[in-house]
C-alpha cells in the first residue's frame, strides 16, 4: 500500500503495449509498427523515436514465458506473482549474490526449470519487474477486473444459450402438437 492507503494503483497500461528492443537498455512502449522497424515511447521522458527492424530485435513482454517443469509460465503470471508477495518477499537487488536472487525466484515460481532458466534470465525478469513497477505500470487490481470480465461475459453467453434452447424447445413442442391435431 501507498501513503494514501489504496493498494496499488493501475494506470492504463497493458504487458501486450512493452517491447524489449536489442541494443537499447530499458523497455519501451510500442506506439507504431512499420514494415521497416517500430515507433518506440521512451518510458521516462515520453521521447518517441524510430528504431529499424535492420539494426534491432524486439521482443513484445506477452510473448515471453519462463519454462517450468511441465510446461512455461507466461511473464505477466509471474509479474502478477511478484506483485501479490511484494509486501512480505519484496524482489531480491539485482547486484545480489546468485544465492539470494535464486532463493527469491524460487518462493515466486516454484517449479521454474533450473536447467533452463539462468541467472541472467531471473535478473532480466526482476529488473524488468523493478522498471515497470517503480513507474506504477502494474496493477493486481486491473487483472481482477479482466477476470470479472471474462467471468461476465461467459455468463451472459451462458444465459443466451439457455433462452435459445427454451426458445426452441417451446418452437418445437408446438409444432408436434399442430401436426398431430386432426
Amino acid at each position: 500500500m501507498d501513503d494514501s492507503g489504496s493498494a496499488i494503483q493501475l494506470i492504463a497500461m497493458n504487458i501486450d503495449e512493452f517491447v524489449a528492443v536489442s541494443g537499447l537498455s530499458g523497455l519501451y512502449k510500442m506506439v507504431v509498427n512499420r514494415s521497416n522497424g517500430l515507433i518506440i515511447e521512451n518510458l521516462d521522458n515520453g521521447k518517441k523515436r524510430f528504431a529499424s527492424s535492420r539494426k534491432h530485435q524486439f521482443t513484445p513482454l506477452a510473448s515471453i514465458g519462463i519454462y517450468t517443469l511441465t510446461d512455461t509460465t507466461e511473464l505477466k503470471e509471474i509479474f502478477r506473482r511478484m506483485l501479490e508477495q511484494f509486501e512480505n518477499n519484496p524482489p531480491a537487488a539485482i547486484k545480489a549474490g546468485p544465492d539470494e536472487i535464486i532463493s527469491y525466484f524460487t518462493k515466486i515460481l516454484p517449479d521454474y526449470d533450473r536447467d533452463r532458466v539462468y541467472l541472467s534470465d531471473i535478473k532480466r525478469v526482476i529488473k524488468w519487474f523493478n522498471f515497470l513497477n517503480d513507474r506504477n505500470l502494474l496493477s493486481l487490481e486491473e487483472e481482477q477486473k479482466e477476470e470479472e470480465e471474462q467471468e461476465a461475459q461467459t455468463e451472459e453467453g451462458t444465459t443466451e444459450t439457455v433462452a435459445e434452447e427454451t426458445t426452441t424447445g417451446t418452437a418445437e413442442e408446438e409444432q408436434k402438437e399442430e401436426s398431430t391435431e386432426p
